[in-house]
């Protein structure tokens, strides 16, 4: 599906709010944005500066995206890993198309002003694509990779981006860079969300084209197009699609901006993109991510699938993976587990940790414990967790660079092990109530 189909599905079920009043991109827009956070979708019919309506809002809860794939809150990570675990048993290609709806229109000319791209957070140092797909290919082997980069608009054709440690956009580039070469990519807006997924989703190899994670949710490949000025395919249905690339041994600034932690990543000397050219829909609807609920959400997903079928493999009893939007998704992990022998909640507790090395925290929990709840996890802790024999510390590890309190992404990781032996010991059976329906009942 394309991103406007999308939108218009959502709103059919009444999950989209249309702010008809003009905004103003400068941290207007992001202001009224983040009053609507969690809640509908936010469509801006008007945004100063621009014939050119931008929604916020997809990702910012769970029931959302569900509705967008045709199922519930609590099933959606699997569907992921389902569709993770289908795609490796057999990919589906990607095919190439002509007379792409994202090559309705071409500026070979490019200025990225012409398109309404939000400056966020106060102290941000301008204008963000927070959550385009970046395209690039393998300088060795032409394998196609996608991911999602920030990326902020410093100049009509000009941008500045961050690339994360251990990213494989990154490993790309410096191969390309040791050559002296520019690496070609695309930034594709407005995408079917079951790309989005597929770009960020973790713990595909190297070697294979991610995009088939899509092809799987959807049932048939994702069609590209051929780019005009590089040789890196962007996404057909795309809404719109910058054609550049990151240039070799050039920094530039970049910075401040809002991230995924809830602080501000500090200005630096970055990677920059040329941009070579913009292909769109004549009437484009922009994609915009506001930092916060959105990623975290969005990184939850994306995490989840990999965990789940990571750890089913290694350790028997597990029975779900939580990354809480209060731990920032990236940072801390919740696992449901019922212990099949004594110690493998802390075994449970490890393989966390190898299967998504940016955790900082990993909480493992016995099934009758709900670990959407915030407070009935941390009754866990409190009552199932014995400070001298349960707690994990393993110093100096890699964890996540954005994190704050991390030194250049290395730190200390920590694990409760709140599990108690099944089958449990009565003192740590949970009361029950009859369970009755209130319909049955008059209540005034």
């Amino acid at each position: 599906m394309d991103f406007q189909s999308i939108i218009a599905k959502l709103e059919s079920q009444g999950r989209v709010a249309r702010i008809k009043t003009e905004v103003d991109p400068i941290h207007e827009l992001a202001g009224v944005a983040a009053k609507l956070e969690g809640g509908k979708v936010a469509f801006f019919e008007k945004v100063k500066g621009s014939d050119f309506p931008v929604v916020c809002g997809l990702w910012w809860n769970r029931e959302n995206v569900a509705a967008v794939f045709d199922t519930t809150a609590e099933e959606v990570p699997y569907l992921f890993a389902g569709a993770a675990r289908e795609f490796a048993k057999s990919p589906i290609e990607p095919i190439t198309v002509d007379n792409a709806p994202s090559q309705e229109v071409v500026s070979l000319e490019p200025n990225l002003y012409e398109i309404p791209v939000p400056t966020l957070a106060l102290k941000d140092g301008g204008p963000y694509f927070s959550n385009c797909v970046v395209m690039a290919k393998d300088p060795d082997t032409g394998v196609r990779n996608s991911s999602v980069h920030r990326l902020q608009v410093v100049g009509k054709n000009r941008l500045t981006m961050l690339m994360d440690m251990g990213r494989d956009l990154r490993d790309y580039y410096e191969r390309a860079e040791k050559n002296g070469i520019p690496l070609e990519i695309t930034i594709n807006n407005g995408i079917d969300p079951a790309v989005f997924i597929a770009a960020i989703t973790a713990g595909v190899p190297m070697d294979i084209d991610e995009l088939g994670i899509a092809a799987v949710l959807r049932g048939k490949p994702v069609r590209l197009s051929k780019s005009l000025t590089v040789g890196v395919e962007g996404i057909a249905d795309a809404q719109l699609v910058i054609e550049g690339e990151i240039l070799p041994n050039v920094r530039e600034p970049e910075g401040p901006f809002g991230e995924v932690s809830g602080y501000y990543a500090q200005k630096d000397d970055r990677w920059v993109v040329n941009v070579k050219a913009i292909t769109r829909r004549k009437q484009p609807l922009i994609h915009a991510l506001l930092p916060g609920k959105e990623v975290w959400v969005t990184a939850g997903l994306a995490a989840e699938p990999a965990i789940f079928n990571t750890l089913s493999k290694q350790i028997g009893g597990v029975k779900k993976v939580y990354l809480s939007p209060g731990c920032c998704a990236h940072f801390g992990a919740i696992i449901q587990v019922d212990p099949v022998r004594p110690g493998f909640g802390k075994n449970a507790i490890l393989a966390t940790f190898g299967a998504f090395p940016p955790l900082k925290m990993v909480v493992a929990v016995n099934s009758d414990v709900n670990i959407y709840d915030s407070d009935d996890v941390m009754r866990a802790i409190t009552t199932r967790c014995e400070a001298d024999k349960d707690i994990i510390v393993i110093p100096r590890s890699a964890c996540h660079e954005l994190n704050p309190c991390m030194d250049d992404g290395y730190g200390a990781k920590i694990g409760f092990d709140c599990t108690v032996p099944i089958p449990a010991s009565p003192k740590f059976e949970r009361f029950s109530c009859k369970e009755v329906d209130l319909k049955d009942y008059q209540i005034e």
